[in-house]
């Protein structure tokens, strides 16, 4: 499942009919019997195979408390709170991953993995684990994985390398890259991250009809019919 599709996963919730039915209400109409209970949204729009594979996603749990958080402070690193709009962990990212890791199981290892590993370069260093470090440790190490090597070719066509991993760094630049994406994609398609990028969408509009300058310049205008049944001005 890709990332548009488990977008259904986070459906908003639908409109209790109760609240229509006590709309609806007059004192000649009698009192209607209660709703049925507002869907979850694991119903909406699913056939019963998506309906189970996602009831069976949700009931399991992956990353261990330690390995949620640990994950909370990484991406709050990749994408902190600003003026603008809240941290990764505001749009629950780490949920987002966890869903991600039980629908696509070929990312357990690496990001348990990873985890692991993170965790055993500071407990070398600091004699911590990496969430328990302080912030200036974590960005340290943070540092040493954020930008790998990376060759390009220049404007003259020369093959060049910028950067460098260093030595037994490869496992956390690999992991690093992996739990970047990651955070990226939870975030930019959350509430929060479509905010963030000012996406708006498509918007119901009113016509009111062709501008006047436009119908001036093609000498035309509107009839008294048209501009009463089939023109409406805002």
């Amino acid at each position: 499942m890709d990332r548009r599709e488990s977008l259904k996963l986070i459906a908003w919730s639908t409109i209790s009919t109760s609240l229509i039915a006590d709309a609806c209400k007059t004192k000649d109409k009698p009192e209607e019997k209660p709703a049925a209970k507002e869907a979850s949204a694991s119903t909406l729009d699913r056939t019963e195979e998506e309906k189970a594979a996602y009831e069976k996603i949700v009931a399991e749990k992956f990353f261990t408390e330690h390995e949620m958080a640990t994950m909370a402070v990484l991406a709050d690193i990749i994408i902190p709170a600003d003026e603008i709009s809240g941290s990764a962990t505001d749009a629950k990212v780490p949920d987002f991953i966890e869903f991600m890791v039980k629908d696509k199981p070929e990312l357990q290892t690496p990001m348990r993995g990873g985890l692991r590993w993170l965790d055993m370069q500071m407990a070398k260093l600091h004699g911590k684990s990496f969430k328990d470090c302080t912030s200036q440790q974590q960005i340290a190490m943070v540092d040493d994985i954020a930008y790998p090597e990376v060759e390009y070719t220049d404007e003259k066509g020369n093959k060049v390398k910028k950067g460098k991993i260093k030595p037994g760094m490869k496992p956390g630049v690999n992991f690093f890259s992996l739990m970047r994406n990651l955070t990226a994609s939870g975030f930019y398609t959350s509430e929060i991250g479509i905010k963030d990028v000012g996406y708006i969408g498509n918007k119901p509009n009113q016509w009111n009809g062709v501008p006047d300058e436009v119908l001036k310049q093609y000498g035309i205008s509107y009839s008294e019919k048209e501009l009463k049944e089939c023109v409406s001005f805002t």
